[in-house]
């Protein structure tokens, strides 16, 4: 007698199948018996330690400013007062806040690119792309500099702001990993940023990676933004509404 389909070794094919050429989620995966395939829980677990060694991968401040020296912007350097990786990772708080720095006869700026680490410090070798392409469209409205930050959170942008007098702030910060997505980038924008600043006054670019948001795309989101937010002087949930009529080319 035949073992009933369930119980034999080929993997069966899930019924929504199609779906997995929408998305690089784990769905649809099929199964073997009552099991996944070998093939699926390896790549899973290769997944999983993709994810955990991005968290640790060494932000190449070097790299990071060689790209961006050509760009003819002030460049800084800043730390949080997370004093190494496991500290930061332990301490959340503290990544928001600088170490202790001194700068002097800083004129101010329209806008502040920060370039931070955060839990995908990879990820961050894409901003130098976005500004690039960014910059010939912004340079006759707006000055602009650019802080590289170790160590760093979103918040943190809002106190590097008000060191470098920065109207306005795009903090370009690796996100948290996913299992699909270990290099992906963020972008926070924040308008009139300050110490103490919440969520909600900030917009928010996200995924950007090769299987996700193009970085031509993400710049024509930010100068978006940075546009929209000078001319209301505002940023965050107000802004929101106008963004489901902007229309992005993700080629």
């Amino acid at each position: 007698m035949d073992k009933p389909e369930i119980y034999k070794n080929e993997i069966q094919k899930d019924p929504y199948t199609q779906l997995r050429e929408l998305s690089k989620a784990r769905i649809a995966l099929g199964n073997t018996g009552g099991s996944q395939s070998i093939k699926d829980v390896l790549q899973f677990q290769l997944d999983h330690a993709k994810a955990r060694d991005a968290i640790y991968t060494e932000f190449n401040i070097e790299k990071i400013k060689s790209d961006l020296s050509n760009f003819g912007l002030d460049i800084f350097k800043f730390k949080s007062k997370a004093k190494d990786r496991e500290h930061y990772l332990k301490r959340p708080d503290l990544g928001k806040l600088l170490a202790e720095s001194e700068f002097k006869n800083v004129s101010g700026f329209d806008i502040i690119f920060n370039i931070v680490d955060g839990l995908s410090p990879e990820a961050t070798l894409q901003s130098a792309k976005i500004i690039e392409i960014l910059l010939p469209k912004l340079k006759e409205k707006y000055s602009a500099a650019i802080s590289i930050v170790e160590n760093g959170r979103v918040a943190i942008g809002d106190e590097i702001a008000e060191k470098l007098n920065g109207k306005f702030t795009a903090t370009f910060i690796g996100e948290r990993p996913g299992l699909s997505s270990p290099k992906s980038l963020g972008i926070y924008t924040t308008y009139d940023p300050k110490s103490g600043t919440t969520d909600e006054k900030r917009n928010c670019i996200s995924n950007i990676h090769s299987d996700g948001m193009s970085t031509a795309a993400a710049a024509e989101l930010l100068e978006f933004l940075i546009n929209e937010s000078f001319a209301k002087k505002i940023s965050g949930v107000s802004l929101k509404s106008d963004l489901k009529n902007h229309k992005i080319d993700n080629a």
